[in-house]
């Protein structure tokens, strides 16, 4: 399973770079998980985006969806071979009306996804955990069913304990870090120390911080996450076009 970083900022873009797009890649297939702003500009340097398989989207905050539009029309308009005639792009249903969206006559089809049902996509198995955000968001856990190597994306989330038994023993566990471990108050994304302990607690192999933000020093925000994680776990943060095998 290859893993290519589109953006990684939380809320908006920063000195040239997107926010949430991942690329995952296995036997031939490409999934892009979440569709923020710059993503189609930024997966065009890597990928034909008609050969993408599918679109995941972890949740409907713009940040993770400013793109899909922008892809539907690509998807309607470029002239080319497209892998998929029209593309699938997989979204949670409580949002009705941005989960309607999804569907584009002719170019994109929205296909539903649930935390109680694992979803059998191409040579990925990929199940749900719904996150502590302001609206319903779901963190996902893709297995490679060949290799059984485990990569699991919290999205955007606020601590909680059952995060650690869903990422329990990833090869590679993203988390939403968009704060310094010095944030006090009501967060609804997690701190660097809490993205390190979630680590540490589920017995992970490597850590790579997403959803981040645009102030500070980012080595610090890995050298805090690295402090609560432990000797046994590697951090990193992401940018862009940041390539890592899983």
């Amino acid at each position: 399973m290859k893993l290519t970083v589109l953006g990684y900022y939380g809320g908006y873009p920063w000195n040239g770079d997107g926010t949430s797009a991942y690329l995952l890649q296995s036997d031939n297939y490409n999934l892009l998980l979440d569709c923020g702003s710059d993503a189609l500009l930024t997966l065009e340097k890597v990928l034909d985006p008609l050969q993408l398989d599918a679109v995941l989207l972890s949740h409907y905050h713009h940040d993770h969806t400013a793109d899909v539009g922008v892809l539907q029309y690509f998807w309607q308009l470029k002239e080319g071979v497209k892998k998929e005639s029209v593309l699938p792009i997989y979204g949670h249903t409580q949002d009705p009306l941005n989960f309607g969206a999804l569907t584009w006559p002719g170019a994109t089809v929205g296909k539903p996804y649930s935390a109680d049902q694992k979803l059998d996509l191409g040579p990925f198995e990929i199940t749900f955990l719904q996150t502590h955000h302001p609206v319903a968001a779901f963190a996902v856990r893709i297995e490679e069913k060949t290799s059984h190597k485990v990569l699991v994306f919290t999205s955007d989330t606020a601590y909680f304990a059952d995060l650690a038994n869903f990422a329990k023993n990833a090869d590679l566990l993203m988390t939403d870090t968009n704060f310094y471990a010095n944030k006090e108050g009501k967060k609804w994304h997690m701190t660097s120390a809490e993205s390190g302990l979630l680590a540490k607690q589920a017995q992970v192999q490597n850590l790579l911080l997403t959803h981040l933000p645009q102030i500070g020093n980012l080595d610090q925000l890995v050298n805090e996450a690295a402090e609560k994680a432990g000797t046994n776990v590697q951090v990193m943060h992401a940018s862009k076009l940041f390539k890592y095998t899983v």
